[in-house]
C-alpha cells in the first residue's frame, strides 16, 4: 500500500501483539478477521477486531493482568511502546511474575533493560522492580516498571558479542521450603562450573504477603560477555495440580543446559529480545544500524514481515557461518537504515 496511513488487514489470531504494537507506533489502523472463528469461546467478544491507534499518553498507571499469562507477556509490548509516550510511564502490574510460557520479569530486567540503554533510553527512570512474586495459577505478584521518553533513538553498531566472562542468576521459591532454592543453586553450579569459575546465583525466597497466592519455584540464568551482551535462559515449575511435578535438581540442570544452548546459538542479543532490537533499529535515526544475531526464531521472522508492512523497512540479512563443527546454526548480520521516527507524543520543552 502506498499510503502510510492506509489500514492493514489480517486473518487469524497469530501475532496479535506484534500487529497492535506496530499499528500504534506507525499510526496505521489494522483490521483482524476470523480470530479463533471456529471456537465456542474465541477469547475476545467477537472474532473481528478493528484497531484505530491514537497517541500514547503514559503517566502513572495500574493494571491487573490476566492470570492466564504472566506479567512478562504484557511487559514485552510495553518495552516497545514505553519510550514513545507523551509522559514517562510508571506502571504497576499485578499477576504472575514467573511462569513456563512467557519471559519472566527477572529475564526481562537482566536482558531487555541493558538493550534499551544501547539506544540511549537510559536514566534513573528506567527501572523494573519486583515487589511481590506470584506463580500461576493464582498469581498475586506485583512489579513496577518505569521508563523515560525519548525524542529519537541512537543508531547502533552491535556486531561483536565478546566472550562470556560471568554467569549470574536468581533461584526463586514461593510458598515452598527455602531449601529448594539452595538445591537449585547447587545443581546448576554442578553443570556451569565445568565451563566458568565466575558464577553467582542469588536465592530469593519470599515469605508472607510477598510470596503471592500459589506455590512454585524456578531459575533464571544470565551469561554476560566482555562487551556487555546478556544471554538468558530460564525454567519454572508447573502450576500446582497442572502438569507433572519436577524435582528442583532436574529443573536446575535443564536450565543450565538451556543457557549453554543459548550461548552456543551466539549473537549479541538472545532469542527472547530479537524482535525488540530489530524494532528499535527500525525506529532509529536515518543512519545505518547493524546487529549480529543467532539463528532467527519463527517469531522474529514474522516480525520482520510486519516491519516491512507497517514501516516499509527491509533488513539486509547476511549469513555468518559458524563452522561445520558447530551445529547451533549460522549467525546472521542484520542491517537496516532507520526511518528517523520522531516521538510526536513527547512534550516539547
Amino acid at each position: 500500500m502506498t499510503s502510510a496511513s492506509a489500514s492493514l488487514s489480517y486473518v487469524g489470531c497469530n501475532f496479535l501483539r506484534q500487529r497492535l504494537v506496530l499499528s500504534t507506533l506507525s499510526g496505521r489502523p489494522v483490521k483482524i478477521r476470523k480470530i479463533r472463528a471456529k471456537e465456542e469461546n474465541p477469547g475476545l467478544r467477537g472474532t473481528t477486531l478493528y484497531y484505530q491507534p491514537g497517541l500514547l499518553y503514559g503517566g502513572s498507571l495500574e493494571h491487573d493482568c490476566s492470570p492466564n499469562r504472566s506479567i512478562g507477556y504484557y511487559l514485552e509490548s510495553l518495552l516497545c511502546l514505553a519510550p514513545f509516550m507523551k509522559h514517562p510511564i510508571r506502571i504497576v502490574l499485578r499477576g504472575a511474575t514467573n511462569d513456563q510460557v512467557d519471559p519472566t520479569v527477572d529475564c526481562l530486567k537482566a536482558t531487555a533493560l541493558p538493550l534499551l540503554k544501547r539506544f540511549g533510553i537510559d536514566g534513573e527512570e528506567l527501572e523494573l522492580k519486583i515487589v511481590r512474586r506470584g506463580m500461576p495459577p493464582k498469581g498475586g505478584g506485583e512489579v513496577i516498571f518505569s521508563c523515560p521518553v525519548k525524542k529519537a533513538l541512537m543508531p547502533i553498531q552491535y556486531i561483536d558479542p565478546g566472550k562470556i566472562k560471568r554467569i549470574r542468576g536468581v533461584a526463586y521459591s514461593v510458598r515452598v521450603s527455602p531449601q529448594i532454592a539452595n538445591r537449585i543453586v547447587d545443581s546448576a553450579r554442578s553443570i556451569l562450573n565445568k565451563f566458568l569459575p565466575d558464577i553467582y546465583i542469588h536465592t530469593d525466597h519470599m515469605k508472607g504477603t510477598s510470596s503471592g497466592k500459589s506455590p512454585g519455584f524456578g531459575l533464571t540464568l544470565v551469561a554476560e560477555t566482555t562487551n556487555g551482551t546478556f544471554l538468558s535462559a530460564e525454567l519454572a515449575s508447573s502450576p500446582q495440580g497442572q502438569g507433572p511435578a519436577v524435582l528442583p535438581e532436574d529443573l536446575a540442570i535443564n536450565c543450565a543446559k538451556l543457557l549453554l544452548e543459548e550461548i552456543h546459538r551466539g549473537g549479541c542479543v538472545d532469542s527472547t529480545n530479537q524482535s525488540l532490537v530489530l524494532l528499535l533499529m527500525t525506529l532509529g535515526q536515518q543512519d545505518v544500524s547493524k546487529v549480529l544475531l543467532g539463528p532467527l526464531s519463527p517469531y522474529t521472522i514474522e516480525f520482520l514481515r510486519h516491519l516491512r508492512s507497517y514501516f516499509q523497512v527491509m533488513f539486509k540479512i547476511e549469513s555468518k557461518p559458524s563452522g561445520e563443527e558447530r551445529k547451533g546454526g549460522d549467525k546472521v548480520l542484520m542491517t537496516c537504515v532507520g526511518i528517523g521516527f520522531s516521538n510526536l507524543s513527547k512534550t516539547v520543552k
